[in-house]
Order: structure tokens, then C-alpha cells, then sequence
């Protein structure tokens, strides 16, 4: 590419520069102590799975789960650093599947 097609507002390159200097860096440190605590909420997850706690086992392994989904999406996928468009789509994402799930539950309990 040729130098003008860097300054034109709109192009490829120009749209690439400005991705790239509002990108934010995430220490090595962090990342390990998401997986860390990644791999902590995996065990949790295995050692409830073969205690006999009835429904509860369920209900924990889903709020576990919906806890490694966040650091997964927010840390690794850097949705915490995008901008709030995104966010909010996740978001509406996040609650059509909540309904979903509470649908489906609950035909589920009243079989």
C-alpha cells in the first residue's frame, strides 16, 4: 500500500492504525492468574460433580460454569476492553439466553 491510502480517512490501513493504537495490554501476570483461577473453578466443578448433593450439583455447576464464561470472554476475548456496542450486544445475547434456559427449565419441572 501506498502512503496516501494511510492518511484517507475510512481506508483499510487508516481504519487498521486506529484499531491498533487504542489496543490495551494485558500483563502475563494476569492471564495466568485467570487461568489459575480458571483451572481452581475446574476442579471445584469436578469435586461437586461426584458429591451426591442432588439439585444443588446442577445449580452450582451452572454458576460455575457462567463464572469461567466471564473471565473467559472478558480477560481472553478482551470484550472488557472493546468498546460498548459490543458490550451491549453480548448483553441482549446474555439475556435471550437466560430466557431461553428459564423457559426450558421450567418445562422441564412441570413434566
Amino acid at each position: 500500500m501506498n502512503e496516501k491510502s494511510q492518511q484517507i480517512p475510512g481506508t483499510p490501513a487508516a481504519h487498521g492504525a486506529e484499531v491498533h493504537a487504542h489496543a490495551h495490554e494485558v500483563s502475563y501476570g494476569t492471564y495466568i492468574m485467570v487461568w489459575l483461577g480458571l483451572v481452581a473453578l475446574t476442579a471445584i466443578t469436578v469435586t461437586i460433580a461426584g458429591i451426591h448433593l442432588g439439585s444443588v450439583t446442577l445449580i452450582a455447576a451452572l454458576m460455575i460454569a457462567s463464572i469461567k464464561t466471564i473471565l473467559v470472554v472478558s480477560y481472553f476475548m478482551h470484550v472488557r476492553f472493546d468498546n460498548m456496542t459490543i458490550k451491549v450486544f453480548i448483553y441482549v445475547c446474555l439475556v435471550i439466553f437466560i430466557i431461553i434456559m428459564l423457559l426450558t427449565f421450567s418445562d422441564l419441572s412441570f413434566r
